[in-house]
C-alpha cells in the first residue's frame, strides 16, 4: 500500500468516521481487491490508534468487503468472479423482484413518497470527476434500493440485499457514466409502480431493471 497525506477525522464519532473512511479506500479500490491490510499502517495514517482500526475492519468484515484469515490478517474481499456475479444476480432477482412487490403491497404513504422522490434524484455530473461520480453515485443507487427493501416490511429480505449489493459495489469504478441516466430512468418506473400501489408492475419494472443492469455490468468481466 503506497503512503497517502493523514485523513482528518472528528473525534466525536471517531469509530464511525475510520469505518466510513476504510469502506470509501476499499470501494475506490485504494486499498484494491486482494491487498493485504496493514493494521498499524493504517493507524498512523489516519492517526489513531489500532483499536478503532481494528473495529472499523471487524465491521467491513460483516458487510463482506474485507475477509480475515487465520495468522494472515485482513484482506480486502476479491472481486467476483463472472459465475459468481450471475449468481449474485440470480438472487437479486428472486429477493428484489419479490421486494418491490411486497412494497407496492404494504409501504407506508411516507414510505412510497421517499422512493418516488430518491428515483428523482439527479444523477452526479461527470465532471466530480471518476472518484466524485462513482461514490455518489453508488450512494444515490444503494439508497433507493434499501428505501424498497425497507419499505417491503421484511426485514430478513433488506438484510440479505444488503450483502450482496456490497459485492456489486465493489465493482462501481467499472460502471459507464453514460448509462447514469438509463438507470434513474428505470428507478423511476419502480418507483411509479410501488407509489400506484401496482405490484404485478412493480415486480416486472424491479425485473427489467435488474436485467439492465447486469448488462451494463458485463464489460467489468472482458
Amino acid at each position: 500500500m503506497t503512503s497517502r497525506e493523514p485523513v482528518p477525522l472528528r473525534r466525536s464519532t471517531l469509530g464511525d468516521d475510520v469505518y466510513e473512511t476504510l469502506k470509501s479506500l476499499v470501494l475506490e479500490h485504494t486499498l484494491a481487491p486482494g491487498d493485504r491490510i496493514n493494521i498499524d499502517a493504517l493507524a498512523r495514517e489516519l492517526a489513531v490508534s489500532p483499536t478503532p482500526v481494528r473495529e472499523a475492519l471487524a465491521r467491513l468484515e460483516s458487510d463482506g468487503l474485507v475477509r480475515k484469515r487465520p495468522l494472515a490478517g485482513y484482506t480486502v474481499s476479491p472481486l467476483l468472479t463472472r459465475d459468481e456475479f450471475f449468481q449474485m444476480f440470480e438472487m437479486r432477482l428472486l429477493l428484489e423482484c419479490a421486494g418491490s412487490r411486497f412494497a407496492a403491497e404494504r409501504a407506508s404513504d411516507a414510505q412510497r413518497a421517499s422512493i418516488t422522490a430518491e428515483a428523482a434524484t439527479p444523477t452526479p455530473p461527470e465532471t466530480d470527476g471518476p472518484d466524485g461520480w462513482h461514490a455518489a453515485f453508488t450512494a444515490l443507487d444503494a439508497r433507493f434500493h434499501g428505501l424498497i427493501a425497507e419499505a417491503s416490511g421484511n426485514p430478513l429480505l433488506r438484510d440479505g440485499l444488503d450483502r450482496l449489493h456490497v459485492h456489486l459495489h465493489l465493482h462501481r469504478r467499472y460502471f459507464p457514466y453514460g448509462q447514469t441516466g438509463t438507470t434513474r430512468d428505470e428507478h423511476q418506473r419502480v418507483a411509479a409502480a410501488i407509489a400506484a400501489g401496482e405490484p404485478d408492475r412493480a415486480e416486472a419494472a424491479m425485473r427489467d431493471h435488474l436485467l439492465r443492469a447486469r448488462e451494463r455490468h458485463l464489460p467489468a468481466f472482458g
